[in-house]
């Protein structure tokens, strides 16, 4: 756990970039109002995390979930944000199993060029022991001739 209240805070460049993206263009935050709503925040999610960990508890778990969060939410009376969470998780999933797929899928190509070569190179080791066997036989059949 956090030794300092501060510790606690998220980080500034964060909550910058959060204040500016829900503010219109040419309207500025004071340091103070910037410091109220980071600290703010760390409140609220020190806050959903309390909640999730609840539900978490109820169940047996020790690990938090999205259902749990979304359930802390309608406990805290955000019933309203639930609907943007959800479709929010909704699409970090596709996101997820779009790159795992990818990942797979360059696996899959990867192993099948990994085959092709080892198959390219049984192909090699296979032609280089005809040639030999070739060799051998007209070497045999010129000592026939020369006896």
């Amino acid at each position: 756990m956090a030794e300092r209240p501060e510790d606690l805070n998220l980080p500034n460049a964060v909550i910058t970039r959060i204040i500016k993206e829900a503010l219109p263009d040419g309207v500025n935050i004071s340091k103070e109002a910037r410091s109220a709503i980071s600290r703010a925040a760390s409140v609220f999610v020190l806050y959903a995390t309390s909640c999730a960990n609840n539900f978490a508890m109820k169940g047996k778990r020790k690990t938090l979930n999205a259902t749990d969060v979304l359930s802390a939410m309608e406990e805290m009376e955000f019933q309203r944000f639930v609907g943007p969470l959800k479709e929010s998780l909704e699409a970090y999933r596709r996101d997820q199993k779009g790159k795992k797929g990818a990942v797979e899928l360059k696996k899959k190509d990867k192993d099948k060029k990994e085959d092709s070569e080892d198959t390219d190179k049984n192909r090699e080791d296979e032609n280089e022991d005809e040639d030999e066997r070739m060799e051998e036989e007209e070497q045999n059949d010129e000592e026939e001739v020369d006896n």
